[in-house]
């Protein structure tokens, strides 16, 4: 451990403090959005490497390889999310750990998935950072895996479990490891529908911040809400969600996806009551049609989150399912004469 390296992280930690102390920040918009667009074949999923031109299994879906089969598809999305005035980006990876990567056969990638995603990020980051004066953040993505600690996958046995805490803390520790290496800034567990899940992901990280105190990486945990009942799956309300995870000391917390922003507003202002962290949310666009499509326009979806930062409750905005460049530029220019919440 070298002094280089605690100061380092202490002054990436600093340095979003402090732009969380003197703005609203913005977090970018969906990925999986943006690469349906790119209407990629079962050929965009493969490449020489990892012998991915001949694996046995179909990969088209699994966006979490493009990191490495398209890094130029990836590189660009990211760029214009940046573009669009994104402070914080997120890496490539919410699928990318073994849990999630074992449907297509390729839990054993799921280090370098992480690590490759990582680095196309910080790449892109440090160009806009240079380029505009003004400091872009990477985010490493933990998404909720495929599984449920806290729910059985079958309605006849109750009791039973297809996965165990330990198999998650293990995913998550391999997942972490790439990301870190990678160069993120953040790490940022998400989309969280089960807190056992989420409590798996947070055990992951602090062990490996113990044992390895150049890992040590600012924490955000962002939850989701099946309805407007405002329960997450596992059943918890949006305060006992935040106060479950709050001995992690993130240094945000807050809510994505589930519902547009009208819906998501009460729910908000929960956590912002119930949290002394910087609070974080990205909405999706708006509720899905019956073609499973987005329908909240920029403009729409702007005009609903700026009134979100002229009451006070924002640290960090953005968008989830639905969400383009177009969104998040909107957003940008709504939020930035507020003040952020304190």
């Amino acid at each position: 451990m070298t002094p280089s390296l605690l100061t380092h992280h202490s002054k990436i930690e600093n340095d979003l403090i402090n732009a969380l102390s003197n703005r609203i920040l913005i977090i970018d918009g969906a990925m999986g959005t943006m690469i349906q667009q790119y209407k990629l074949e079962e050929s965009d999923f493969r490449c020489n490497e990892y012998q991915l031109n001949t694996h046995k299994h179909p990969l088209k879906g699994n966006n979490d390889l493009l990191s490495i089969t398209r890094p130029d598809v990836i590189l660009e999305i990211h760029q214009k999310y940046l573009e669009a005035g994104a402070d914080i980006i997120e890496t490539n990876t919410f699928n990318a750990q073994c849990i999630s990567q074992a449907d297509y056969g390729l839990e054993h990638l799921s280090y370098q998935l992480n690590l490759k995603s990582a680095q196309l990020a910080r790449q892109i980051a440090d160009e806009y950072t240079k380029k505009t004066g003004i400091q872009r953040f990477v985010a490493g993505a933990l998404g909720p895996t495929n599984k449920t600690l806290s729910i059985s996958p079958s309605v006849d046995k109750p009791d039973f479990r297809n996965i165990t805490f330990d198999a998650i803390v293990e995913a998550y520790s391999e997942q972490a490891r790439g990301l870190i290496d990678g160069n993120v800034d953040l790490l940022i567990v998400e989309t969280i529908f089960d807190t056992a899940n989420a409590k798996a992901a947070i055990f992951a990280l602090k062990t490996l911040f113990e044992t390895n105190v150049e890992f040590t990486r600012p924490i955000l945990i962002s939850g989701t809400i099946v309805d407007m009942s405002g329960r997450t799956l596992s059943g918890q309300t949006v305060d006992a969600f935040v106060i479950s995870v709050s001995h992690a000391d993130p240094i945000c917390l807050g809510l994505n996806c589930a519902l547009g922003p009208k819906e998501m507003r009460r729910f908000l202002e929960e956590v912002s009551n119930n949290t002394s962290a910087y609070t974080i949310c990205y909405p999706n666009a708006g509720l899905p049609n019956t073609f499973g499509e987005y329908d909240e326009t920029p403009e729409s979806m702007a005009q609903q989150i700026g009134h979100w930062a002229h009451d006070g409750l924002l640290n960090i905005v953005g968008g989830c399912c639905g969400s383009t460049p177009d969104h998040i530029k909107a957003i940008a220019e709504s939020v930035k004469r507020y003040p952020p919440r304190v």
